[in-house]
């Protein structure tokens, strides 16, 4: 299933992610697709602050994996440059854990995801504009996406 949403800011986009984060779940799976300046961090800012992350959180393109506390934990992924190496990374004991995963770049690495994820493509439509296409596959993952498409249609 796939729902789209149209946001004109950044605050637009952060304000989608925490209320997305409000629905999320241990084990939930977000992989986390777009070019270069779609807005990928600006979207896991806002799920991290729904997740009641203090800490400042920014990409951990150098650092591979970034983990904050909230009300449940937030792992932050880039396997852009280390897709080659995930089967080194132990990356499954992140995947199926306590927490939150978001995974930039995740179609790099196919076979290591999850079956029940949610895929989040941020495209860029203009300056200001983005689309967010969410694509949903699994159970869990579909209702959060039946969820989150009521609030946003709702205005919540």
């Amino acid at each position: 299933m796939t729902y789209e949403f149209e946001f004109t800011s950044q605050q637009a986009t952060q304000e989608f992610a925490e209320k997305l984060a409000q629905l999320l779940m241990p084990g939930d799976f977000l992989a986390l697709e777009g070019d270069l300046g779609a807005g990928k961090t600006t979207f896991t800012q806002g799920l991290a602050r729904g997740l009641g992350v203090k800490r400042v959180v920014n990409s951990p393109t150098f650092t591979i994996i970034k983990e904050y506390a909230g009300r449940l934990p937030l792992y932050h992924m880039d396997v852009y440059r280390v897709a080659d190496q995930v089967d080194d990374l132990g990356l499954d004991e992140y995947f199926y854990g306590e927490g939150v995963c978001v995974v930039e770049w995740a179609s790099l690495i196919p076979n290591h995801v999850p079956e029940d994820r949610m895929t989040i493509h941020l495209l860029q439509q203009g300056e200001n504009v983005r689309l967010c296409r969410l694509e949903v596959v699994g159970k869990r993952s579909e209702q959060v996406g039946k969820e989150i498409d009521q609030h946003v249609r709702a205005g919540n």
